[in-house]
């Protein structure tokens, strides 16, 4: 086997690690859930134990480089509110309404998102491949949306309307930080913009909670919370940074749509949610709407859109 074999099938590999890794975050929060703690106190454990983390990412991603200026430093900080605090936070409470399943398929959403807001922001209007590709993945959530409202009543619509806000929210991280990117560097960037969110996700629940009040959450919380810190935040984005160095963002983007399936695959096994056709049919289209975005385009809202495709660990 030669060595760029064996480089391919290790980038595949991450790719495919990095996406199922990402995917097991709503089976945690959702289990979390069950130990009587709500959206805030989840938020705040995970942020906790991986701003460590983040913070030494940073320090990594940055060895070699300038010194950031205060304009940097400005663009980090709004990055880091919209991209990972408002995203998560969002994220997190759309969770305590509708299945792990249905969240991942919004969230799955996010290209397509960045490839409206480019349309809208920036006029890069869409092609008619990737008109074909939005109307299928948005069908797809409205066919397992659909069943949901059914199923579980008006409850769905608030968490659906959430998990859609947080989609947007890191939309707009994905959407400016392409120019910021190129000049501080991905690992750089994604430390600095996490630790803004951990440090105001900390801020929120001491300005909301007693911080004594964190001692008092049942141990199966805390060990969950370091799950999905290290393995559901901080690993997926390290490896998927890694697949992209090897194997080039379209194929990591193709590889990541294990994730939507992995992620109802342990729900329907952790969190006994139902499975049904609908469930499968809205899933195929969601899949077969990002597959078409996934194909190398020349145009520049392509960029943009693969970017962002499997950046959602919120």
């Amino acid at each position: 086997m030669s060595d760029e074999h064996r480089l391919q099938r290790a980038g595949l590999a991450m790719a495919l690690a990095g996406s199922i890794a990402f995917s097991g975050k709503a089976i945690i929060v959702k289990l979390s859930y069950r130990h009587g703690v709500d959206a805030i106190d989840v938020i705040f454990v995970r942020m906790l134990l991986a701003l460590p983390l983040f913070v030494l990412l940073a320090w990594w991603g940055g060895r070699g480089r300038g010194p950031l200026t205060r304009r940097d430093m400005a663009i980090i900080a709004g990055l880091g509110f919209s991209g990972y605090y408002l995203a998560s936070l969002l994220d997190f409470l759309g969770l305590q309404y509708i299945t792990a399943s249905l969240e991942r398929l919004i969230l799955y959403l996010n290209p397509t998102i960045v490839l409206l807001l480019g349309w809208l922001l920036l006029k890069r209007r869409p092609s008619r491949l990737q008109w074909v590709a939005l109307g299928l993945s948005y069908a797809g959530v409205l066919v397992v949306f659909g069943h949901e409202v059914r199923l579980e009543g008006r409850d769905v619509l608030l968490g659906t309307a959430l998990v859609l806000a947080s989609a947007l929210s890191y939309a707009v991280y994905l959407l400016y930080s392409g120019e910021v990117v190129k000049r501080i560097g991905s690992l750089r960037l994604t430390g600095l913009a996490t630790s803004v969110a951990c440090a105001l996700c900390i801020a929120q629940f001491a300005l909301l909670r007693p911080l004594e009040s964190a001692l008092g959450f049942a141990p199966a919380v805390w060990w969950l919370g370091v799950l999905n810190a290290l393995a559901c935040t901080f690993l997926p984005v390290v490896l998927v940074m890694l697949a992209i160095e090897r194997i080039g963002s379209a194929a990591t983007a193709q590889a990541g749509m294990v994730g939507p399936l992995s992620t109802v695959a342990l729900g329907v096994w952790l969190l006994d949610e139902p499975f049904s056709a609908w469930l499968v049919a809205g899933t195929v289209l969601v899949l077969a709407g990002v597959w078409l975005l996934a194909r190398p385009q020349p145009s520049a809202a392509r960029l943009s859109t693969l970017h962002g495709t499997f950046k959602k660990g919120n």
